[in-house]
């Protein structure tokens, strides 16, 4: 059995979109505590989705690393529940 992890994404800054290199990954909202459900996104073959919490727009970017994000400060790297 393979394990995979799912990058995360947090909009604490409230920016209006977010770049990102991966088409499957977390939304955080905020950073926890104030963090809203942590909600699994997977774009399929779309280049962009939104979150349905937070409405925060995400875009694929094939140049980034999976985990990465436009801006870098948007990656999450804390404890993911």
């Amino acid at each position: 059995m393979a394990l995979t992890i799912v990058p995360h994404f947090h909009n604490e800054t409230g920016i209006s979109v977010i770049e990102i290199g991966s088409r499957e990954f977390k939304c955080v909202g905020a950073i926890p505590p104030n963090d809203h459900p942590h909600v699994y996104l997977d774009m399929g073959s779309e280049n962009e989705i939104i979150c349905p919490y937070c409405s925060t727009l995400y875009k694929h970017d094939p140049k980034l690393a999976a985990a990465s994000a436009r801006p870098a400060e948007c990656a999450f790297t804390g404890k993911a529940a």
